[in-house]
């Protein structure tokens, strides 16, 4: 994995304890709640998942290039597509992604909740074809249940 996103992580850690340390209650919120947005995409292995996330990384590619952002076919590798610099950035924006396998996402999640203290975790999965996407939903909707943790995931299609 890329550095850049244990980088923010570690940013992310910090605003989510100032948040929690600096909440102030109301009448619809009584203690704080936090939400914590992540892409992930599961499929059946993790190279199965990481062809998968070759899309979203195409996407992010078009748009630092500034080209059209549609979804496209993956790929059996992003090498031949960019340029270090490239790269670099696409790593540094996507990074934080969970991907792979169930064992994989499950690490993953629980990596991710664990360090956050999500009272929520709102799944985005982008894929060229909506039937892995749904399989892909379908999979974290199994893996949340496993993950033995105080915060409840909520996964929609």
């Amino acid at each position: 994995m890329h550095s850049r996103p244990t980088l923010l992580l570690n940013i992310f850690d910090v605003a989510a304890q100032l948040y929690r340390e600096h909440f102030r209650s109301s009448e619809i919120l009584r203690k704080p709640y936090l939400a914590v947005a992540v892409q992930v995409i599961a499929a059946e292995t993790d190279v199965a998942a990481r062809r998968l996330f070759t899309t979203p990384q195409q996407r992010f590619l078009r748009l630092i290039r500034n080209q059209p952002v549609e979804l496209l076919p993956p790929v059996d590798s992003m090498d031949p597509l960019w340029q270090y610099g490239e790269r670099a950035a696409v790593e540094d924006k996507l990074g934080a992604a969970i991907v792979g396998s169930n064992a994989t996402v499950k690490a993953g999640l629980e990596k991710l909740v664990g360090k956050t203290g999500a009272d929520e975790v709102i799944v985005v999965t982008d894929t060229y074809e909506h039937a892995d996407r749904l399989a892909s939903y379908r999979r974290v909707a199994e893996i949340a249940k496993l993950i033995e943790a105080g915060p409840i995931m909520a996964v929609g299609a």
